[in-house]
């Protein structure tokens, strides 16, 4: 299981992208804890966590709302290794998202009159606008809808566009606004990509030593590097060997040595015995790492 993160807009939120189906569709919200928890196995394990204030349920997405600055929240670098542990544990329990149907839970994000116009923009996407852009060698797919504003926000790959993104966003903007005049403005976030490797490429991180090193990583080593700026990130598995890469104050720091081996790498091989050897392959010096040739 691989996690894929997106920041927002507002700092205070931050999106979760398991790779999984979080709900068959609609979206659910809980912004009180004890009803969450009531409701939902999954909110249950998020709000245990200190600083979260609310949980927003989508088709494939956990949106969590964490306690301002103002009012003494954590920063997310602190929180982050948290929530993705509680969506890990969930999801390897195999408990469901809900206990029960969506209309029985949770306050649904939309009205019937929002969600009317949500449903609207989502068909117009993926019937008539998303068919042109794949072939124009691009991706589209509908994000969010403020019904205070009357703002659509759709996630857009232009990375393989033949023709200008601008010129393309402004043809689906006017687009959306003609067959569905609620909407007063669309606003294109870059679409996350799909990281997790494909069979064959690095099958190493679908092993059960890559999800137990990555949830080591996440609730253990990197909450602890944090406060100097650091972050590891499992690369691949090959054999009995473990490859890592060391982010933010740990790329190039003269004691990375030290920390990988005595520390890290002691801690991998205590939490998975089948590991022989942590390597790094981090470009500390800024040079050609020959283990990303083909990557």
């Amino acid at each position: 299981m691989f996690i894929q993160t997106q920041p927002l807009s507002d700092e205070d939120r931050m999106q979760f992208f398991p790779g999984r189906q979080v709900l068959p569709n609609g979206s659910v919200l809980f912004d009180d804890a004890e009803k969450g928890k009531e409701k939902s196995p999954l909110a249950a394990r998020l709000f245990d966590i200190p600083g979260v204030q609310a949980i927003e349920f989508g088709e494939d997405v956990i949106t969590v709302t964490k306690l301002s600055a103002a009012e003494k929240g954590p920063m997310w670098i602190q929180l982050k290794p948290m929530v993705l542990a509680a969506i890990m544990d969930h999801y390897m329990t195999g408990m469901p998202v809900l206990n029960g149907p969506i209309s029985e839970v949770g306050e649904n994000s939309y009205s019937d009159e929002d969600q009317a116009i949500v449903d609207a923009v989502r068909e117009l996407v993926e019937e008539r606008v998303r068919p042109q852009l794949l072939d124009d060698g691009g991706d589209l797919g509908f994000k969010a809808y403020d019904p205070t504003t009357g703002l659509i926000t759709l996630e857009m790959d232009s990375s393989g566009l033949s023709t200008p993104a601008f010129g393309t966003q402004i043809k689906i903007e006017n687009t959306i606004k003609h067959f569905v005049p609620e909407i007063s403005r669309v606003k294109f976030d870059r679409m996350v990509q799909e990281t997790e490797v494909e069979d064959g490429d690095r099958p190493g991180l679908r092993t059960p030593e890559a999800e137990a090193i990555r949830i080591l990583l996440e609730t253990r080593i990197n909450p602890a590097i944090a406060a100097h700026g650091g972050y590891i990130d499992l690369i691949d598995i090959q054999e009995d060997v473990a490859y890592v890469e060391m982010a933010g104050g740990c790329q190039g720091c003269g004691m990375a040595d030290a920390t990988l081996k005595q520390g890290v790498e002691v801690e991998i091989k205590k939490a998975v015995p089948s590991i022989g050897q942590v390597l790094d392959v981090t470009d500390h010096a800024g040079g050609t790492n020959p283990y990303y040739t083909g990557y």
